[in-house]
């Protein structure tokens, strides 16, 4: 017994070593911002995106995969490298800075005369038929006015795994991102 003692213990320590290089952290891309144009609040409609929520269900570290119309699977070793309402946030600000040229765009308040936006995600993930998911609403506040608006983005995933399920997931925000900047430039 005490011969297999080093044996057992080798092979235990290389499976928890083995296990943590399969992790994989997951960070959203966006679109590159154009910092010149957005400089200077001088003569600039102002947006503060005040929050962007997630369900609990996102709200975990793990990337979601829907597996039957039931059924999700919170990955375990597929992890996002920060919190999923940071990234939506951070990313939504940059891709709405590069699509709304005369804006400032900002995670933080601006002032008094700022448009200000909330995002509730419902849908975030990957789904078993290939496609994935984005869905929710978004609320603007506008010179007193509320504006609510509900999303959907569907696209097909190119490849497998779950680099290509993130970088589609990204691309299907950055969707959105576009609709809300087309409904923003229609604002008197």
């Amino acid at each position: 017994m005490k011969k297999w003692l080093p044996v057992i213990v080798s092979a235990l320590l290389s499976a928890c070593s083995s296990s943590e290089q399969d992790t994989t952290w997951y960070q959203l891309p966006s679109a590159p911002q154009s910092y010149a144009a957005n400089q200077t609040a001088q003569n600039s409609r102002l947006l503060w995106v005040e929050q962007v929520t997630v369900p609990d269900y996102l709200a975990g570290s793990g990337v979601v995969y829907q597996t039957t119309d039931v059924q999700y699977v919170i990955a375990n070793s597929n992890l996002w490298a920060s919190p999923l309402d940071q990234q939506l946030r951070n990313t939504l600000v940059a891709n709405l800075s590069s699509a709304l040229p005369g804006w400032v765009v900002s995670s933080q308040p601006l002032g008094a005369t700022q448009d200000t936006l909330n995002v509730n995600v419902t849908g975030f993930h990957g789904r078993y038929d290939g496609r994935v998911i984005v869905s929710g609403e978004w609320l603007l506040r506008h010179q007193g006015d509320l504006i609510k608006r509900p999303f959907h983005v569907e696209l097909t995933q190119r490849e497998d795994g779950y680099d290509a399920m993130v970088k589609q997931l990204a691309a299907a925000w950055q969707q959105e991102a576009q609709a809300i900047a087309g409904e923003l430039t229609r604002l008197p």
